[in-house]
């Protein structure tokens, strides 16, 4: 038997991390493209009020296109958009992280809640931005 390639002991690529600041009504990325594959988000919350959270949204549209609801939230079963996973409620302070196998494509990074005391939807604020990965 002979063995080709030498893929013994062969160690998977890290994949790339992206730091995420959200805060009242940014998201602010410290990369905005990646390499295609494993990809964690660390979200941290600055605040300074409002509990935030993490969406991942592949589509081709420019971030302040992106189908919305009556109430100016996301609507993340619209057309041309596809949720590929989220961090939920992060509060102030608060961080959290999310692991996902990205494929080559145009991506929005978004907060989608919305607060009915304050009749605000996060992404209607302009919580939201684009991200490639290459």
């Amino acid at each position: 038997t002979t063995e080709t390639g030498g893929d013994a002991g062969a160690t998977t690529e890290p994949g790339s991390s992206v730091a995420v600041t959200l805060k009242e009504f940014e998201v602010l990325l410290d990369t905005d493209s990646v390499p295609a594959g494993s990809v964690t988000f660390t979200a941290k919350n600055i605040g300074p009020d409002d509990v935030h959270e993490l969406v991942v949204m592949k589509t081709d549209l420019a971030p302040a296109e992106l189908p919305t609801a009556e109430d100016g939230s996301m609507d993340e079963a619209g057309a041309g958009v596809e949720l590929i996973g989220e961090i939920e409620d992060i509060a102030v302070d608060g961080e959290k992280e999310i692991t996902l196998d990205l494929a080559p494509g145009k991506y929005v990074l978004l907060c989608n809640i919305y607060d009915e005391v304050e009749v605000e939807a996060h992404y209607a604020e302009g919580m939201r931005t684009a991200f490639t990965v290459e």
